[in-house]
């Protein structure tokens, strides 16, 4: 693929507690400001923007720490990869099996004082065994912290969001520093936006935000999400 002003990187070789995966960093608006940010110091499994998912049939795509039921975040050794293949990209366990696989397209055009990030992406179960994926929210945790999908970490700053955590919005806009503002769309079926704009920031279109998602033995769900990247000022 042909990025001008994004940087996708493919495998990055990093520890199986950031469940390494694909990403795109460092992303750039037109004027050539940095919106996105990798190996945060607060959350150093926060990967630029990448799909990335805390509970795949128990396996932990996220990164870092796991919410148990009952118990909290708890490192447990459940952590996955996503790794390119021949035909996409497949989504391994711990001991290298493939969970599902994902077909994933990516693509940029020129828009009205930006420009526009398409991510396309389709997870793919096995025809043997249905994939059911959750989040800290489906496995017991409150506040609304319903994340894991296509997410976008910005580096630090001030920010302010159209829309609050968990909103069905068909967009969402965070502007930081008034310097730049992302614009999101592409939620269905029941996504939700997870929005953070103080401990950090960060928007993911969030596949499992109040319950799993449950994908049958060979079925396939799909999403087509925009991000508008504008300079601001």
């Amino acid at each position: 693929m042909r990025l001008d002003h994004a940087t996708y990187v493919t495998d990055p070789q990093l520890d199986i507690r950031l469940a390494p995966r694909p990403y795109l960093h460092p992303v750039r608006t037109l004027g050539g400001t940095v919106v996105t940010d990798e190996l945060c110091f607060d959350h150093p499994w926060h990967l630029g923007a990448s799909v990335t998912l805390a509970d795949v049939n128990g396996w932990n795509f996220w990164g870092g720490r796991t919410y148990v039921r009952d118990q909290g975040y708890t490192w447990l050794d459940d952590h996955g990869s996503i790794r390119p293949s021949a035909d996409g990209l497949k989504w391994c366990d711990g001991n290298g099996h493939t969970v599902m696989t994902e077909q994933r397209e990516i693509t940029e055009s020129l828009a009205p004082g930006g420009w526009e990030l398409s991510f396309r992406y389709a997870l793919t179960a096995p025809t043997d065994q249905p994939v059911t994926i959750g989040s800290p929210a489906t496995n017991g945790r409150t506040g609304g912290a319903g994340y894991g999908g296509f997410f976008w970490r910005c580096p630090p700053g001030r920010a302010v969001a159209s829309e609050p955590n968990g909103s069905t919005a068909e967009t969402l806009t965070v502007t930081v520093d008034d310097s730049y503002a992302l614009t999101f769309r592409g939620l269905a079926d029941d996504d939700r936006w997870f929005v953070r704009t103080e401990e950090y920031i960060g928007v993911c279109a969030a596949l499992a935000y109040e319950k799993p998602l449950h994908i049958p033995a060979g079925g396939t769900v799909s999403r087509a999400l925009t991000v508008l990247v504008q300079d601001v000022g």
